[in-house]
């Protein structure tokens, strides 16, 4: 996505680190810079719009749910390995099996 015109910071890593942005998980510097791409690039602010408006709505409607401990922590090692570059296998990503119930 991009509006075609040059930009100081590339509309691949606006896009790339817009949920780091979000959450303000960056530097001011770096807010700042995706500030000005955002005054200059409608297709990126309209994304950031978006994005801003799904996060808000997943707030109102799961923000009050407790996430178990090692939910958290198996998100956050993937999330890491997606980072990093490695690939995530198979049976991690996998729901684990339901527990076959008595009769």
């Amino acid at each position: 996505m991009s509006c075609g015109e040059p930009h100081e910071t590339d509309c691949s890593e606006i896009l790339d680190h817009l949920y780091e942005f979000l959450d303000r998980e960056m530097p001011d510097d770096d807010c700042a810079k995706f500030e000005h791409h955002f005054e200059e690039c409608s297709p990126c602010l309209e994304k950031y719009g978006l994005e801003q408006a799904v996060k808000k709505l997943v707030k109102r409607c799961c923000g009050h749910d407790d996430v178990p401990g090692d939910l958290r922590s198996k998100v956050m090692s993937r999330i890491e390995l997606i980072r990093s570059g490695e690939t995530v296998p198979d049976h991690d990503v996998a729901a684990s099996p339901a527990t076959p119930q008595e009769s």
